[in-house]
């Protein structure tokens, strides 16, 4: 399996939307998430079409439109993204489970090269279909308060009341306010916090 610039660039955006969306920024606009990731617009538009219609965001037009994640961040596993971009984790077809080909090996049965290639996958799989968005998000989050660095979007400036109703943005603003307060350096036993191994 090789992560491809695009696959890469699919997790790292869900990963942009899910720390925004626990600062109490539900939507972003693609135009902050290709100045944050310095990518070109057009191509980060064709990666969210395929999220998309893979059920992973949502899109909304207009002047305060944007993206979202359109399912709870615990229910977004990284190889299921991964197998959408780039396909199979499997190094080789004759081992994967999703997409299985047969190779040129007479005896697959028997095959030593197989038998690595099954290992291989079955770790690269154990890890990548175990970790959610919302695992990584934590993480994240977690190093940014241990390194006191202010995250991205945090200070965002974009009025959001015209779309939402005045009581939801006003959790959000209570949300938006309490995230400030984690990351301004007040709860400084945060910042002994150590991410997990992420292997």
């Amino acid at each position: 399996m090789k992560l491809s610039k695009r696959g890469e660039y699919a997790l790292r955006a869900l990963i942009d939307l899910g720390i925004a969306s626990e600062l109490g920024w539900p939507m972003l606009q693609i135009s902050e998430l290709a100045s944050k990731e310095k990518l070109p617009i057009k191509f980060l538009e064709q990666i969210f079409t395929q999220l998309k219609c893979a059920g992973y965001v949502a899109s909304r037009r207009g002047k305060f439109g944007g993206y979202s994640l359109s399912r709870p961040m615990s229910r977004i596993k990284f190889g299921a993204v991964i197998r959408l971009i780039d396909g199979p984790l499997a190094p080789i077809h004759c081992v994967s489970q999703t997409s299985y080909a047969r190779c040129s090996c007479p005896d697959e049965n028997h095959c030593g090269l197989r038998l690595l290639m099954f290992d291989v996958r079955n770790a690269i799989s154990t890890i990548l279909d175990r970790y959610t968005l919302a695992d990584i998000v934590e993480i994240t989050l977690r190093k940014y308060r241990r390194d006191k660095v202010t995250p991205p979007f945090l200070n965002r400036s974009i009025a959001v009341t015209s779309v939402l109703p005045q009581r939801k943005e006003a959790l959000r603003s209570k949300r938006r306010a309490a995230a400030r307060n984690r990351f301004s350096g007040s709860s400084g036993s945060e910042t002994n916090n150590h991410p997990p191994n992420v292997r």
